[in-house]
């Protein structure tokens, strides 16, 4: 399987679960690891919106990712950093620790797979 092929299968994965996974992980499959702040729900409502927004563009972006490199780099560089701010805080919270196990680690994940696939940038003029 070569390189494109493979990250088009990320885009597509990484697409359903920002789109449709991260409500019903938050939810009912396993709080503790991706469930923040239970009792501010207009904040994960504005989460929960801003993930199925880029999951449904990252599913666009695997039909073409040459295409969309600074979508895939937006989503990887976000993810990454977004990652980070949750591990400080999981240390500072000891209540919040069960995401060290989940969304945390899901994200990083999700942020160092598109990097080391994300398509090479095309000369000019190509």
């Amino acid at each position: 399987m070569n390189r494109e092929n493979l990250l088009k299968i990320v885009l597509i994965l990484a697409g359903l679960i920002f789109t449709l996974g991260v409500y019903p992980s938050m939810m009912y499959f396993w709080p503790s690891g991706w469930r923040w702040q239970p009792n501010q729900p207009e904040y994960e409502q504005m989460i929960l919106g801003i993930y199925a927004t880029l999951g449904i563009f990252l599913l666009i972006a695997s039909r073409n990712p040459a295409a969309h490199r600074s979508l895939i780099a937006f989503a990887a560089w976000s993810s990454l950093v977004h990652a980070g701010i949750m591990t400080v805080q999981a240390f500072q919270n000891p209540s919040e620790h069960g995401h060290l196990m989940g969304d945390i680690p899901a994200l990083a994940i999700v942020g160092v797979a598109l990097l080391v696939l994300a398509p090479s940038k095309q000369p000019a003029g190509s």
